[in-house]
């Protein structure tokens, strides 16, 4: 799946939105990529989770026993990409405000993970999730995501494949260009304002 494929699909689910946008990480964006809307669609989204584990060398996939995502915005995605690798699908999520695994999850010690993210915008929440996911035994040996908005400025210690890179520049909320300050901000991801 190319580049533009990948887009389209988005494009097609009326997932690529435009305006003032308050990202998770409390940035603020022009352009706004509503995974949730793109995998609405079942088939789309084992299209995009078949394109993304074919990006991942066969060593890796072969190695990889279980997905393992952050809730709510990575659930699908990491379910789609545990199935198009074969393996089990697992989340972690904040009922406290830190990531744990629940509801009878449980990994075996020294089990290899892959962790699926929908969006990578800073890579702070996919860390917290990589930190959760040690912590209850597994161990990370590689991070996915549909879509890495970052800038290439995530950094993580195992390596990363991206389904697709999306650089729209994200500023600070006192730090806004003219045309976006004139426009009313909206939140249209999973994370309730701070």
């Amino acid at each position: 799946m190319t580049g533009d494929e990948i887009l389209e699909e988005f494009r097609a689910a009326d997932a690529l939105l435009e305006g003032h946008f308050i990202l998770s990480s409390g940035l603020r964006s022009s352009r706004y990529l509503q995974c949730a809307r793109v995998l609405m669609d079942p088939a789309r989204g084992a299209r995009l989770a078949e394109a993304l584990a074919a990006q991942i060398p066969e060593d890796l996939r072969a190695q990889i026993s279980a997905v393992v995502s952050p809730a709510m915005g990575g659930v699908i995605a990491g379910h789609e990409m545990a199935r198009a690798l074969g393996v089990e699908a697992m989340f972690v999520e904040r009922p406290t405000g830190t990531f744990e695994l629940r509801r009878g999850f449980r990994l075996e010690p020294g089990q290899k993970v892959l962790m699926m993210e929908d969006v990578v915008t800073t890579g702070l929440s996919s860390r917290e999730a990589i930190r959760a996911i040690e912590e209850a035994g597994g161990q990370v040996i590689a991070m996915a995501s549909l879509v890495d908005r970052s800038g290439g400025n995530a950094a993580f210690d195992v390596p990363f494949f991206p389904l697709m890179r999306l650089d729209v520049p994200a500023y600070e909320p006192d730090a806004l260009p003219p045309e976006l300050a004139a426009i009313p901000a909206v939140k249209p991801g999973s994370r309730a304002e701070a």
